[in-house]
């Protein structure tokens, strides 16, 4: 699933191709994906100039004076910017046209989504998909006093509230595994039982990782692509996800592999105590 990292990637690569320009036609090839799209799209946007784009978690925002387009990649999704006349492929979904370009959502498992919130209903933030998120990981309120101060007395493991995203929003499976390794917290330990200063290293270490992974395009484990069809690489610079039974890059211990949650957690049991 494109975590942070690749929604921040597919953000800063279709903000010069979408900002201050305006939508000429909209394409929509079914119903919906995970949930219906919204009523006359085309009606919404035909006309109509995007502001700026943003990100929530792993929400690309791409913001009209009168309200914003919500996209999520879901587990496969992409989105690329084309030329307006290329023609759609099998999983192509939706086409949104600028002048001679166009942005198209590509899904093949259809656990994305294309919404609508007009700015008369509120707040973005205040959207129900968007008010329970946690906090931005790589804002400057960003810190470990934040991580602190939200799990004392929680029990539930540091790895699971990670991904649970309303403490701290973005930090999938894969970036919360590099980042308590970098950290040196065992992903089984409980949230409540982490001390402040841990914290601090885990919030640094986030960031660090998070950024890093922009940085190199995100992480190309199956499918995902930038805007212009180009992988990311981070994947190569893994400290334990997806590398079982191989040498700990620091210790030279054996890397383990666990499930929580039904999902896949790597560690070095020596290096993260």
């Amino acid at each position: 699933m494109p975590e942070l990292p690749e929604v921040e990637v597919t953000r800063l690569g279709v903000d010069p191709h979408l900002t201050r320009q305006r939508v000429s036609a909209v394409t929509l090839r079914r119903d919906g994906l995970r949930w219906p799209f919204p009523d006359n799209l085309a009606g919404k946007l035909v006309g109509h100039t995007v502001q700026s784009t943003g990100r929530r978690g792993k929400y690309l925002l791409v913001n009209f004076k009168h309200g914003v387009l919500i996209l999520h990649l879901g587990m496969s999704g992409h989105i690329r910017i084309l030329p307006k006349n290329t023609p759609p492929k099998l999983h192509d979904h939706v086409d949104i046209v600028f002048g001679k370009q166009l942005l198209r959502l590509t899904d093949p498992r259809r656990f994305g989504a294309l919404l609508w919130h007009d700015h008369h209903d509120g707040a973005i933030e205040q959207h129900p998909l968007l008010q329970k998120l946690g906090m931005e990981p790589l804002t400057g309120q960003f810190d470990g006093a934040v991580l602190y101060k939200a799990t004392r007395h929680r029990k539930i493991s540091i790895k699971q509230l990670l991904l649970a995203g309303n403490v701290v929003v973005g930090v999938g499976n894969i970036y919360a595994s590099e980042s308590l390794f970098l950290a040196g917290i065992s992903p089984f330990t409980p949230a409540g039982e982490i001390t402040l200063a841990k914290y601090r290293k885990l919030a640094a270490a986030i960031r660090k990782i998070l950024a890093e992974a922009i940085t190199k395009g995100g992480s190309t484990l199956k499918d995902f692509v930038d805007v212009n069809g180009a992988s990311g690489y981070f994947q190569q610079n893994y400290f334990v996800y997806d590398r079982s039974g191989m040498p700990c890059l620091k210790c030279r211990s054996v890397v383990h592999h666990a499930t929580q949650g039904q999902r896949s957690t790597f560690y070095c049991a020596k290096c993260q105590k």
